[in-house]
């Protein structure tokens, strides 16, 4: 049996959404493998209950603290020193500041207002994750190039991933030349997801991370249910299709990368 590592997953909003006790998740992850997790955060409000659910499972579970660009209209400047104060007390198993990105496929969010508001956020929580040693995990949609220009202008010396890629070879490759790790998930099990899929058979594979981002972004044949940790089991068994390594050679490696990065 293959070690999976979820790297990105909304777990505290799937036991909301579920009901289900987090000893319920955690069993039905491992049971498939899923040995680490991390959750990364959308909003402030968020903070102090992923960091409580993560501390009842040190050993599996990481986590990230973030503000999402989707929820740009509710972040308030005091939530980035809010922000500041959670990296400061962390624990060893916050690993990474996430979720934080781009997005233009909302056209509400695209105002002047909002949009520049959306990269001022972004900005400073690069700069966060800078001053604190910490890699990033983001959410990047209809934005690779403008994610990739503030990539190469702010070092993150930590690097880290850009989540649930959908973008073309050489949007990724660029990613890929900085330093940085492309999360695999649900789009490649989708057929018409052609262009994805061929980027994600290229790329070098020591790039490369799994992640379902649970509750979201279902695998095919499981679409209107939530998504769930467990199911990164039909994500690597589409990339192994999708690539010519060994599937023992493309979980040891996916793993080992997964590690160096969120754990």
């Amino acid at each position: 049996m293959y070690s999976f590592f979820d790297t990105h997953t909304h777990l505290d909003y799937l036991q909301q959404f579920t009901g289900e006790p987090l000893a319920q998740l955690m069993q039905n992850a491992q049971i498939a493998g899923v040995q680490k997790i991390l959750i990364v955060a959308v909003l402030q409000r968020d903070f102090k209950i992923i960091e409580k659910m993560t501390a009842l499972y040190p050993q599996q579970l990481y986590y990230g603290l973030g503000l999402h660009p989707l929820y740009i209209k509710e972040h308030q400047a005091q939530d980035l020193d809010l922000l500041e104060q959670a990296l400061a007390t962390r624990s060893p198993n916050c690993t990474a500041v996430a979720e934080i990105g781009l997005e233009r496929a909302v056209p509400e969010l695209l105002t002047d207002e909002l949009w520049r508001k959306q990269c001022d956020f972004f900005e400073a929580q690069l700069h966060l994750a800078k001053k604190h040693d910490l890699p990033v995990n983001m959410h990047s949609r209809k934005s690779h190039d403008q994610l990739f220009s503030f990539l190469k202008r702010i070092e993150v010396p930590k690097r880290g991933a850009v989540h649930g890629f959908a973008g073309s070879y050489d949007q990724a490759k660029r990613f890929v030349d900085l330093g940085y790790s492309i999360g695999v998930g649900g789009t490649i099990t989708y057929e018409r997801a052609n262009k994805t899929r061929q980027t994600i058979a290229k790329l070098p594979l020591d790039a490369l991370l799994l992640e379902t981002d649970s509750p979201d972004m279902p695998v095919f044949g499981f679409q209107g249910q939530p998504n769930r940790p467990e199911r990164v089991q039909q994500v690597f068994k589409v990339l192994c299709e999708l690539r010519r390594e060994t599937p023992e050679m493309i979980a040891e490696t996916i793993w080992q990368n997964s590690l160096r990065k969120f754990a």
